[in-house]
């Protein structure tokens, strides 16, 4: 896989293909960051709207100032954060157990009411997080979902690495 700045550049340069795959390679992060803090029913169009914005200002991304992908994290957190804004109503996440596939219910090493404690944790989880404030939520998601470190998500949010270990 290409490095993203390198992929950049070729898109600048006129390659069409290279928008195309880093589009490709970070979809699914963003849009796994946009369901968890809106709701499952939402997170196409607010994918959707983080790509034409990166798009629109690709020729402004400053490698020297950020990675590409804490830049592409920091659109998805504002467009996400202007979403709920708009909202007014602020559900971390909603899953029911019909919504689940089977091969994410079960697994062939847990027993029945293993995975019975397993749907009962989630939703313990889900309720707990739509309590808290967003910007925990944000930390949240792109430290244990997407791997970002402390200081990556320090960039996204635009806050001291402290802060963002203490939230």
């Amino acid at each position: 896989m290409e490095d993203d700045n390198l992929l950049i550049k070729k898109y600048l340069d006129g390659d069409q293909d290279s928008l195309r795959l880093l589009i490709d390679k970070y979809t699914s992060s963003i849009y796994n960051f946009s369901s968890r803090l809106t709701g499952i029913s939402n997170s196409a169009d607010i994918t959707q709207d983080v790509f034409i914005k990166a798009w629109k200002n690709l020729h402004n991304f400053d490698e020297s100032k950020a990675q590409f992908k804490t830049w592409l994290f920091s659109i998805a957190r504002n467009t996400t954060t202007d979403y709920l804004r708009k909202k007014k109503s602020i559900p971390f996440s909603y899953i029911k157990e019909e919504d689940l596939s089977p091969d994410e219910i079960l697994d062939g090493n847990l027993l029945p009411d293993e995975v019975y404690q397993g749907l009962q944790d989630k939703e313990l989880l889900i309720k707990a997080l739509e309590k808290i404030p967003n910007e925990y939520k944000i930390v949240l998601t792109l430290h244990y979902q997407e791997d970002l470190t402390f200081k990556e998500i320090g960039e996204v949010l635009n806050k001291p690495l402290n802060t963002v270990k203490s939230y």
